[in-house]
């Protein structure tokens, strides 16, 4: 018999309870089955697999390699599960159909909720999630089916299998104050006006410390030591706009928010740029709904440019 067909829907639930708690007889409590039962079935599962999922120890269970693969696809099932049934939800309440959309800092700021705007004009009834993360924490959110489409930073090493990718703009970053900060009224500006300050970057890896890293190497200058990092857009914000920190952002972003009257980009030149990318699984069938929203965001991605 096909292994498979051991794997009902109650069943997918049982293998990411196992791996969540390592322990079989709190998943048993949790699933409320009994521990003999529970016990069974995965021998079985194991069994008809011809490959151990677990290594028994005395402080519970550890998944090997083998049940690594077929977890991750347990959670992609579920993760699927869940937007079918949001899915189904909206239907029911009349909605025109539901996109989830993943954006970095880069692209939350600007093209993620102008985009959003664009498609409720096409499609009022239209229900849209956004979830602001990191671009890499976002990819995988995408792979697992829990997000539809991702505005992140280009990654250079390229995306897992069954992930698609097309560039949408290059954006040159900006070193940015509150809007009367000291620094805006002080002509020239040189990089030691600026060390005068504590500085916000954002951590370690992500694309937009790279090329700012970049940029700076290109002027002689390097991080201050004493910089505070945060991948907050939120918490920079705040940061910013109680003190005489100096903070970096993206050019869409920072003109923006400069419109808002949130932020000042400081007159001082940056070589290093950044690179946005829109992404999304390869699938045989997308909804309509993803399909304009990926329309209306290459819309205004044109428009900007």
């Amino acid at each position: 018999m096909d292994w498979t067909h051991r794997l009902r829907l109650r069943n997918v639930r049982m293998l990411l309870s196992l791996a969540q708690t390592r322990n079989i007889s709190h998943s048993a409590t949790l699933l409320n089955t009994t521990q003999p039962g529970l016990s069974k079935w995965l021998k079985d599962l194991e069994q008809d697999i011809g490959l151990p999922l677990f290594e028994r120890h005395a402080r519970g269970l550890i998944p090997t390699q083998y049940g690594e693969v077929l977890i991750e696809h347990a959670r992609r099932l579920d993760a699927q599960l869940d937007r079918a049934s949001g899915d189904m939800a909206a239907l029911r309440e009349g909605s025109a159909g539901r996109v989830v959309i993943g954006a970095s800092g880069a692209a939350a700021s600007d093209t993620a909720p102008l985009a959003m705007l664009r498609l409720f004009e096409r499609m009022p009834q239209a229900h849209v999630s956004l979830v602001e993360g990191t671009t890499d924490r976002l990819l995988e959110q995408l792979a697992q089916g829990d997000l539809d489409l991702v505005m992140g930073r280009a990654m250079p090493g390229g995306t897992e299998p069954g992930i698609e990718t097309e560039p949408l703009y290059r954006d040159p970053i900006h070193m940015v104050t509150r809007p009367d900060h000291p620094l805006l009224s002080r002509s020239p500006l040189g990089w030691d006006d600026l060390r005068d300050y504590r500085w916000i970057v954002w951590p370690q890896g992500t694309p937009v410390r790279t090329a700012l890293e970049k940029a700076l190497a290109d002027a002689g200058q390097a991080i201050p030591r004493d910089a505070v990092e945060t991948n907050s857009v939120t918490s920079n914000l705040t940061l910013l706009n109680n003190s005489d920190m100096i903070g970096v952002a993206s050019h869409r972003a920072a003109l923006r928010l400069a419109q808002m009257n949130t932020l000042r980009v400081l007159p001082i030149s940056l070589s290093g740029f950044g690179a946005v990318a829109l992404y999304w699984r390869r699938e045989s069938f997308r909804p309509q709904a993803v399909q304009v929203a990926m329309d209306c965001i290459r819309e205004v991605v044109a428009a900007g440019s």
